[in-house]
């Protein structure tokens, strides 16, 4: 039995087909409406609309970066006078205890050394024989010039008798009434008495430049034992401390019977007629903190300012010190080791473009803003870098010109737009 095939129907699995293709197409064509604005809108710059009153402007402005930080220093008096041992010794006498108002000259203590003692009475036993030395060599210069003066006047006295004679057996040898030999002997005579006068003199020069020369060399020895005395003395002086200046004694590390070494601290003197403050500050600004510096803080209820005095270049535990002086009065009340609280204005000497801090920083994390253009109308979103940030100013380094705007206020309506239309 033949069986029949039929052509012209389609199958099941033929129709289904055909029927899910109807749908993508149809799906497909109802979608182009919502595709085709997406993909204009991506490969546009987006604009958001933004009311002019609702936002806040700043203008970029060169000037002195300023950045305040907050310090602890403490109150000491304005100078203070260090006292140490000039020479070692034992405490003998304790004249004024630890926190004794004392004036300027007033003993504090006094110390004895027998060894420096000792080298005081050597030294000065040297100095008096020395000075006998010298008193009897400037005596006996004084007698060789008189012996010196005697010869050289018998030598003159004999030369004259000689020359007379010479003369008188010159004119009579002329007359042949001596004879040569005796002429001749009266003439050696002469000569040899004038050659002698010469020699004597010169002989008397060089003795006496000789005894100068000795004397002199004496009195400079003496001139410098007499300064190792002065020195000697001095020393046994410094065994009395003494107050260098008026003020408070506030400590005394000395008692009787002890031992002090040379240049042991023995304790201090407070000038209270002004205060300072001392303050420790972090190493990374020691490049900034400069003198004049100004400073502010609060007490009683007032405010004060203190400005920069001194900066220690040395730097212990990541901090070096810095002394703050008063500006005008100083607050009543103050004690020494008090603590006060500063705000320190640090100002770079280097201008820079500053622009103020705003909530945009929130939502640009200050890597990007939104800067006024050319007609003020719109804003256009623009990457920046920063540098150094306070609590109201940023440091601009690359993005932005001195003058131009840019907004500042709050960025989390603006939908991260390209651009901003203000209205």
């Amino acid at each position: 039995m033949k069986k029949t095939i039929e052509r012209g129907r389609p199958s099941i699995l033929a129709r289904a087909t055909g029927v899910a293709l109807f749908m993508v197409a149809a799906a497909t064509v109802a979608a182009l409406p919502v595709l085709l604005p997406s993909c204009r809108q991506s490969s546009s710059p987006s604009t958001h609309t933004v009311k002019r009153d609702r936002i806040l402007i700043s203008t970029i402005k060169r000037g002195h970066f300023k950045e305040a930080i907050t310090v602890t220093g403490k109150i000491l008096p304005i100078n203070i006078v260090y006292l140490d041992a000039l020479e070692g010794g034992r405490v003998d006498k304790v004249f004024v205890e630890a926190g004794s108002m004392v004036k300027q000259g007033d003993q504090i203590l006094q110390l004895s050394n027998t060894n420096l003692l000792m080298d005081m009475m050597f030294r000065e036993s040297e100095l008096f024989q020395q000075s006998n030395n010298l008193r009897n060599t400037r005596l006996s210069m004084e007698q060789f010039k008189l012996q010196l003066n005697q010869q050289l006047t018998d030598i003159e006295n004999k030369l004259q008798q000689q020359r007379r004679v010479y003369e008188r057996y010159k004119e009579l040898e002329k007359d042949s009434l001596i004879s040569r030999h005796e002429y001749e002997l009266s003439k050696d005579q002469f000569e040899y008495l004038g050659k002698q006068k010469e020699l004597t003199v010169e002989s008397q020069k060089s003795e006496l430049k000789f005894r100068q020369a000795q004397i002199e060399a004496l009195e400079e020895s003496l001139s410098r034992m007499q300064a190792n005395l002065d020195i000697v003395k001095q020393r046994q002086e410094n065994l009395t401390v003494i107050a260098p200046v008026s003020g408070q004694l506030t400590s005394l590390a000395a008692s009787v019977g002890e031992s002090i070494s040379p240049g042991a601290r023995l304790g201090q003197i407070d000038q209270w007629d002004g205060f300072k403050v001392r303050t420790s500050i972090d190493e990374r600004f020691i490049a900034q903190v400069k003198p004049k510096d100004i400073g502010e803080f609060d007490f009683a209820g007032q405010s004060y300012k203190v400005d920069v005095k001194k900066i220690y270049p040395e730097v212990l535990d990541e901090k070096f010190e810095v002394d703050l002086e008063f500006l005008g009065e100083h607050p009543s009340g103050l004690r020494r080791g008090q603590t006060l609280h500063i705000r320190l204005d640090l100002v770079d000497d280097a201008e820079a473009l500053l622009l103020a801090k705003g909530e945009f920083v929130r939502s640009s994390g200050a890597k990007w803003v939104y800067v006024l253009d050319e007609t003020g109308k719109g804003a256009v979103k623009r990457k920046i870098r920063t540098g150094r940030q306070t609590s109201q100013v940023l440091e601009v380094l690359e993005g932005v010109s001195e003058g131009e705007g840019v907004i500042v206020s709050s960025y989390e309506s603006f939908k991260n737009s390209d651009r901003l239309v203000l209205k």
